[in-house]
Order: structure tokens, then C-alpha cells, then sequence
């Protein structure tokens, strides 16, 4: 048997994910699956509540992120982004996201 696993389960992934949703995603770029547009999150076009929304782009109209909380849990949803880039350095978080 081998003493030394090549993975680990999600609960080493913790302390990552919590910096990951500790920022102002805001300021986030967002590339769309749709078309390739690369903007600030905040350029996405919004619908819905908030308890339930959905950011498009604005170029193509894909549906970029998807966001449901029912009060118990909180879906995201965010197959329509190839990528989502954010600041994750201390300093860098009041700074705005490079492309």
C-alpha cells in the first residue's frame, strides 16, 4: 500500500477557496464562452433579483454567471465564463484586475 497519496480530498482546498470568494468580483474580468469579450464583470448585464440572477454579456448575450440563493444555499453557476480572473493579493484588492 502506498503511505503517500498523489491527491487529497476537497477539504484541503479550504483556505484557497475562501481568498477566492473573498474579493470584489466586481472588478473581476470575465471572458465569455460565448464570443471571447474580455471586460470587468461589472460591464455583464444583470436580470433578475437578488436571490436569483443572471449576468449576460453584453456583446453576444450568453449567459455568463448564474446566481441562486434560497436562503439555505447559494448556487453559482458559471459555465458561460472560459475564464474568470480576480486579485488575490492583500494589496491588490482595492486595485483593478489586469487582463
Amino acid at each position: 500500500m502506498n503511505d503517500d497519496p498523489d491527491h487529497l480530498d476537497g477539504n484541503a482546498a479550504a483556505g484557497p477557496l475562501t481568498t477566492v470568494f473573498a474579493v470584489d468580483m466586481t472588478r473581476s474580468v470575465v471572458v465569455c464562452a460565448g464570443c471571447g469579450r474580455e471586460d470587468a464583470l461589472a460591464t455583464l448585464r444583470l436580470y433578475g433579483r437578488q436571490n436569483a440572477m443572471v449576468l449576460r454579456c453584453p456583446a453576444c448575450e450568453a449567459v455568463n454567471l448564474r446566481l441562486l440563493d434560497t436562503g439555505t444555499t447559494t448556487h453559482l453557476d458559471v459555465r458561460g465564463c472560459s475564464r474568470l480572473s480576480f486579485a488575490t493579493a492583500p494589496d491588490a484588492r482595492s486595485a483593478p484586475a489586469e487582463r
